[in-house]
């Protein structure tokens, strides 16, 4: 009760304003301006918003730090809203939902091609090693070029 009864002195009066327009913020629901809502739906606007509401927590009125830290949640959620960051990551398919769909689609039957493959005799047995050749290959004039 201390903390409210302080916000009415005179010399807390620009913290009462800043409640008051808050407040106002919040029950009125405004959109958040385009220009406003490119610059918050930024990281780096993000962490402005959220070192003045620690500076808040720190210096101004618990009412006021408690209530600041509600707008600025709203804030960054409405200029999520107003530059369509929102609707994007809601509706577009993350990588995961995406390769889950590319693995359904890709199961496939056993063929009669890979059971044919399966049942031929290998080329070569494990261990079965290649004897050295019993001709000799011999080789063109190459002309002075050099051999590889």
């Amino acid at each position: 009760m201390e903390s409210f009864s302080s916000l009415f002195k005179k010399e807390h009066m620009s913290e009462l304003v800043l409640v008051i327009l808050f407040i106002i913020y919040i029950i009125l629901g405004l959109k958040t301006p385009e220009p406003i809502a490119n610059l918050v739906d930024t990281l780096v606007g993000k962490i402005a918003i959220m070192v003045i509401v620690i500076y808040l927590f720190m210096h101004a009125n618990p009412i006021l730090a408690v209530l600041s830290l509600y707008v600025a949640f709203d804030l960054i959620r409405r200029s999520s809203m107003a530059t369509g960051f929102d609707a994007l990551k809601k509706y577009a398919p993350s990588e995961e939902k995406k390769m889950s769909q590319f693995t359904a689609y890709n199961q496939f039957p056993y063929t009669l091609e890979q059971e044919v493959v399966a049942k031929m005799a290998p080329i070569s047995k494990p261990g079965f090693s290649i004897s050295n050749a019993s001709y000799k290959p011999s080789l063109e004039n190459t002309y002075d070029a050099t051999s590889i």
